[in-house]
Parts: C-alpha cells; structure tokens; sequence
C-alpha cells in the first residue's frame, strides 16, 4: 500500500514530495554556482593566477589583481550560457520529454566544471568553462519549473514549485560554506574543490531524475496514455491497478484538454505573442517579473557580498556572506507558506514594498555614514548596512525568490508552456548577465548609492505586480489557462474567479474536502468501477468510470 498525506482532503503520495526536492537540485546547481564565485573570485591562488594586472595597474612585481570589467565578465559568463540555455531547454523539454532534457543538461553541466578545474593561468578558460555550466543551468531553469508544475497535484503546487528557489538558496548557502572551508589553502585547491563539487551536486540530479515519473501533459501529447496514468497514480500515492478517483479526475481532465489542443494545432513561438487568451500578456508579463527579480538586487548581495562587506570594516567579510546565505535560505522556507496561504499576488505586492524600504535603508546608511571613497569606519554603520541587508534577503526570499519561478510554472497557456517559459526564463538570464558584468564599475563608482536603484526597481515591481499579475491559487493549471481567457477578469480582481460550479476558491477547497470520502468508498460494482456521492457544491450525480489509459487518442 501506497504511503500518503492528505492536503485539503486531497490523498498526496510521499513520492510527489520525493519527486519535487529531487528535480529541485536543478535549482541547488544553480545557486551553488551563483554562490561561489563571489568567495573565488577574492581568493589568493585564484587572484595570482587569473589577475591581470597589478593593484594599481602601474607597479611591476606586484600582486597581480582583476581589473573591474574582466573580473565582471568572468563571474557573468554564467549568465550568458543560462540565457542561451534557457531557449535551448524549452526544445529539448519538448523533444526528449521533461526527464531525459535534464538528464542531458546535467551532463552539459559537467562539461563546464571539468573545463573550469583543468585551468591553469588562462582566465578565458574559467570564462568558457562558466559559459558551457551557465547553458546546463539556464536549460534546467526552464525545464524544472515546468516538469514539476505540470507533475505534480495543484494542492501542493504552490510549495512544491517553490522549493526550486527554495534549493537555489541552500545551493548558494552550501557554495559560502564551502568557500570559507578552503579559501586558507595555499594552493589552487583552494578554488578548485568548491567548483569540481559540482560534479557529484549534478549527479544526484542526473541520475535519480530517470526513476521519477515523467510529466503526464507531455506523455499525453505523445500518446503515451498509459504511462501517463501510471505518472498521475503516482504522485497521488495510487496503485497503477487502482480504480482512484482522484487519479481517475485528473487523468480524464489531461484526455479532455489535450483533445481540445489537438483541434487547435500545435503552439509555435509565434503563438506565444499572440494577443487571444491573453497568451501575449502573459509572455510579456513573464518576461517583465523575470527581469524584476533580477532587478530586485539580490544577486547583487550574492554575487558581490564579500567585495561589499570587506569595505564594512569587517574582520572576516565571508562570515557575513555566511549569514546573508543562510537567511535567504531559512526565508525562503516562509515563503513556501506564504505563497500557500495568501496566494500569489498578495506576496509579491507585500514584498516589493518590504524590499524598497531596507534598501533604502542601506544605501542612506552606506552614504550617509560612509566615506568618500566607499568604505565605512563607523562600527554602528557597519551593523546597520548588515542588518539591512539581512531585512532585504528576508523580504526577497519569501516572495519574489520563489513567487516567479511559481509564476512560470503555472500562468502561461497549455499549448505554450515550454516556449513561453524559456521566453520568460531568458529575461532573467540577460538581467542577472547585466548586474554581475556591471554591478561591480557601478558600485565602485557609486558606492552604497546602489541601493537606491534596486530601491526604484522594487517600487516599479510593486506597481508590476498590483496591475498586472493574476491570482492563480487553488486552481489546476487548466483553470488558470480559462481564467486568463475571460475577458472581463482584471488582475486585481482576479482572486475572485472561479470555473463554472464555484462560487468562491474556498468552494474549491470545500470540494476537495468532500471528496476526501469517496477515495474511500469500496468498489460498488460488478465491472470495478465505482459511483460518487454528489458534487458537493453544484449537487450533481458524479458517475466516475474509468478511462481506460490503453485508448490512444488520434493526433493531428
């Protein structure tokens, strides 16, 4: 017998659970490589060999130091591979399925690493090394939001979805750990152990990935009926042989929007900027809620936070990287419940505005209590530039860190999902390249004034978020594909929206709840099958046979 949780009444298998952290690690890969330039690029052996020039660009024999711009183009290499990798994952999510793109992704992964440790002298080298992991990163961060929110029940959606930032964050926290456990080596491993760990991170990913049931819409689309029942009784805690009703549900629900994609033709990239159903809004607003989380400035701190806090008068500036990684870790765990319990435009709206004030707050106190040349003295200053940022971290965390990601997975239509995620996801790429290539002349320009430009970009965020972003909890990812199709739902209203036979989204947790009875109602028939009590908000006669899996549906 299956082992199972429920959820608003809901029977959830611990494999969906299982199924969820497992394609997270995607994220942890991404994370890990996010956090550990900013310990690497500032470690001895990694200075001596890829520095070009001497401190202050004249003194031959000198220590040899990065300039600005190289050092800028180094640590943003990453995000131009994941830009390109994030269009490439859409086709192969499409092409070999969600399990097996990411499978090849990691390998591509791999190939980076391995190019980055056999550097020697060249800085080119860690360059394309950076460029080839970005490309596996960016295409899992296409294919991993996708695969779980099309895998696993909308109960758990929302959290589950989540825990790809989630992982993010642990990648990031683990990658400062690391750094501050070999960065006394008086040698290369120093900077080689923590990016050559990467290996064995991706392979956990690599391989549990093939033993995980593939995504049920895209089996369906291949005429794999059967296994696609067989994804669906899984992540439900279901026997393949079974006759569950919530198994049953969803996987008829699959046949009957899949027919109707089918009399509809297949999605191109073009669909994606078309302007019925909304598809065009909803490719433009992913695009536009990529571009802000990156504009939020977090990777900023993540990138750069042993630079920013050597100049805090600070004894040991990556304990402080330490601490603002393991806040935006344990933050983010709140933020799985808050994008559960108050839905998703609430959090975004809330959150934006929590992160314009602590910003503001560390650029005044940076500017204010500072000197002219960036650094600061005052002991109290420095306190309060650590506290503010931890504040920001907390506020990012728990809503625009796993908010969009969320929003990617569930928002865009059926037949364009794919593309218009790795759409959506390639914003996020060519923001995050612009911060860590430019980010680094900009502050030594403008010092802690930098945080009044994240400041202005979370309060357009705010305004983003309040006008344009849709509630979308509660409902199968097929409901929120009708509800941006009706033309009379504006965002701010949105939360208010229902499919037909509901009067409110708690009608729908009603529901849920009822039926938790009938998946324990005993076969009642002579064929197996089994008849339901009535719907428990519209009243009427629920006759659940089965659909039999083996019935291929004819493709265009």
């Amino acid at each position: 017998m299956a082992v199972t949780f429920n959820v608003r009444g809901a029977p959830i298998g611990w494999s969906a659970i299982a199924v969820a952290l497992l394609a997270s690690m995607g994220g942890f890969l991404f994370g890990y490589d996010t956090g550990q330039i900013s310990g690497i690029q500032e470690m001895a052996d990694f200075v001596s060999r890829f520095g070009t020039e001497p401190p202050d660009g004249s003194v031959a024999g000198a220590t040899m130091s990065f300039n600005k711009w190289l050092i800028g183009l180094i640590v943003s290499m990453l995000s131009i591979g994941t830009a390109f990798g994030a269009l490439v994952g859409a086709l192969l999510a499409d092409k070999l399925g969600r399990r097996y793109a990411m499978f090849v992704e990691v390998i591509v992964f791999d190939i980076g690493v391995i190019i980055q440790v056999t550097s020697f002298n060249a800085w080119y080298q860690v360059g394309i090394g950076r460029l080839i992991t970005g490309l596996g990163v960016g295409a899992l961060s296409a294919a991993v939001p996708l695969y779980q929110s099309e895998t696993l029940p909308r109960q758990i959606r929302g959290a589950m979805v989540g825990t790809y930032q989630l992982f993010i964050t642990f990648g990031i926290l683990v990658s400062n750990c690391i750094n501050i456990g070999t960065r006394e080596l008086d040698n290369s491993g120093s900077w080689r152990i923590p990016v050559a760990l990467g290996i064995p991170f991706a392979t956990i990913l690599g391989i549990g990935i093939l033993f995980a049931p593939e995504s049920p819409r895209w089996l369906v689309a291949h005429g794999k009926n059967d296994e696609a029942y067989r994804s669906v009784a899984i992540v439900r805690g279901a026997k393949r042989e079974d006759s569950n009703p919530w198994v049953e549900a969803e996987y008829s629900e699959l046949i009957s929007n899949y027919e109707q994609d089918i009399k509809l033709g297949a999605g191109s990239w073009l669909e994606c900027f078309k302007k019925p159903n909304r598809v065009l809004y909803r490719t433009l607003l992913g695009i536009a809620l990529q571009a802000g989380q990156q504009l939020t400035g977090a990777n900023y701190f993540f990138y750069f936070g042993a630079t920013i806090f050597s100049a805090v008068n600070l004894q040991d500036p990556f304990v402080t990287q330490i601490i603002l990684g393991a806040v935006n870790f344990v933050c983010t765990f709140l933020g799985l419940y808050l994008l559960e319990r108050f839905g998703r435009r609430v959090p975004l709206i809330i959150g934006a505005a929590w992160m314009v004030v602590w910003l503001l707050v560390f650029g005044l106190a940076g500017t204010l209590g500072g000197n002219p040349d960036g650094t600061v003295t005052s002991t109290p200053i420095g306190q309060l530039l650590i506290i503010s940022a931890c504040f920001f971290i907390l506020g990012y965390a728990s809503t625009w860190a796993p908010g969009i990601w969320l929003f990617c997975g569930e928002s865009f239509s059926r037949r364009t999902r794919a593309k218009q995620a790795s759409i959506a996801t390639l914003s996020n790429w060519i923001w995050n390249f612009l911060i860590a290539y430019f980010s680094r002349p900009i502050a030594d320009s403008i010092h802690f004034e930098y945080g009044f430009v994240f400041a202005g970009a979370n309060f357009l965020n705010m305004i983003i978020a309040y006008f344009f972003v849709y509630e979308t909890a509660d409902l199968t990812l097929e409901g929120v594909d009708q509800m941006y199709s009706d033309p009379n739902v504006k965002a701010w209203s949105s939360a208010k929206w229902v499919p037909e036979g509901y009067s409110t989204r708690d009608d729908i947790k009603k529901s849920e709840k009822d039926a938790d009875d009938i998946a324990h109602i005993p076969d009642n028939r002579e064929d197996g099958t089994w008849k339901a009590k009535p719907d428990p908000v519209t009243g009427e006669e629920r006759d659940n046979v089965r659909k039999h899996p083996e019935t291929k549906i004819e493709t265009a």
